[in-house]
């Protein structure tokens, strides 16, 4: 997304990714896009397939004690909603707008290594169709997840890094099986958490709350379909639609933030620099909030001569961050269960979730957070970005 906005400022980049093109491009992860995200691809001429098979949602359900109830997002966030469109089908559509407009992309990328961080030109050597290659550049976005190379060149004593893993795990299915509901379903229950979500009108996605060392060889067809008809099971009319699960895995669940998200000339974005939980759908819709803020800030060094707004980087980008991982773990605390939980605590957290479901500002404050804030919410000056094309 970086070097798309780039290439419609005239600035010149190279992305470098480890796995082969056909792997990300299938790779099933996040599916839920922010207005905000949305908007920004529509404006940067990527909307054409968004438009025809995104799955726009104005609204979500939580579910516990049977009941169900909807947050409306047009009540509370007039013209703003959420769009289900599949986190591998926005690569296809960046990688096929990169490859047109002649982008360098090279894939299967190995034994890349970045350095002169603090110098006039930084590196980057790597390995490419078994050809030792290196570039030197004015600047380096580490886009390579908390895991990357990016994050490891920053020396431990530069950088602050906040965490917190959380004692429970999801499992995710996705299944050939057409959603039978429009809207995202958050259900509470005694047993743990359950979410029924979709990637098109044909996939369900669901998940279930399990212990992080869950083994995925114990959890059976079955048992997958047994548990989310028990967690999932509501006073209405709501229906599974089950068919074959065609993927399945765990993951856990952790927050981190690095501080700064900069270094040198190296900026981290996206997972490299901030983690949150899945609850929230704020994981790649943080990752595409950076990376606009990051293309604006280069813009206006190469045309203007201004590192302003590169210096700024990192304190523009966390205060959005920060808004967020509040919002992941509030909505992962008020809805999963945690192992020694006591009656107490079940009250507190049914107590909670009459309120968000009661109180209008409560449910306000959810959809909000929710649909995503602003783009200038951060103190940014408004502005539209077609002004920078």
């Amino acid at each position: 997304m970086l070097s798309h906005l780039l290439h419609l400022r005239g600035i010149e980049s190279v992305v470098l990714e480890k796995h082969p093109r056909a792997y990300i491009e299938r790779r099933v992860r996040a599916g839920v896009l922010e207005q905000g995200t949305v908007d920004l691809l529509e404006q940067a001429g990527l909307g054409e397939r968004l438009r025809r098979e995104g799955m726009i949602h104005h609204g979500i359900q939580l579910r516990f004690d049977g009941s169900t109830h909807r947050i409306a997002f047009e009540e509370s966030t007039p013209g703003r909603g959420i769009t289900v469109y599949g986190q591998q089908e926005v690569i296809k559509d960046l990688i096929q707008a990169r490859l047109r407009a002649g982008g360098a992309l090279h894939f299967s990328v190995e034994q890349v290594n970045v350095g002169d961080l603090g110098g006039p030109l930084a590196t980057i050597s790597f390995v490419h169709e078994g050809a030792e290659r290196e570039l030197k550049c004015d600047f380096i976005a580490g886009c390579d997840g908390s895991h990357g190379v990016s994050r490891q060149a920053i020396p431990n004593d530069a950088i602050n890094v906040f965490e917190r893993t959380y004692p429970y795990a999801w499992l995710g299915i996705l299944a050939r099986a057409a959603p039978l509901h429009e809207e995202l379903v958050y259900a509470y229950h005694d047993r743990g958490f359950a979410l029924f979500s979709m990637r098109s009108p044909e996939l369900t996605r669901l998940y279930l709350q399990v212990e992080p060392g869950e083994c995925l060889e114990s959890w059976s067809d079955e048992r997958i379909w047994s548990e989310l008809r028990v967690r999932l099971a509501s006073n209405d009319d709501f229906r599974l639609n089950e068919g074959p699960i065609i993927e399945r895995s765990i993951t856990g669940m952790r927050s981190s933030v690095v501080e700064p998200m900069q270094y040198g000339r190296l900026y981290l974005a996206g997972d490299s620099a901030h983690i949150v939980p899945p609850t929230g759908a704020k994981g790649m819709n943080l990752a595409i909030a950076d990376v606009r803020v990051l293309a604006d800030a280069m813009a206006a060094y190469y045309a203007l001569g201004d590192h302003a707004a590169l210096a700024r980087y990192s304190q523009t980008c966390l205060e959005r961050v920060w808004r967020a991982e509040h919002f992941s773990w509030w909505m992962t605390s008020m809805l999963h269960r945690a192992p020694g939980d006591d009656a107490f605590q079940q009250r507190l957290q049914r107590s909670q979730l009459q309120y968000v479901v009661r109180s209008r500002a409560a449910s306000a404050s959810l959809a909000e957070n929710y649909v995503g804030l602003p783009s200038d919410w951060a103190g940014k000056a408004p502005e539209r970005l077609n002004s920078h094309f």
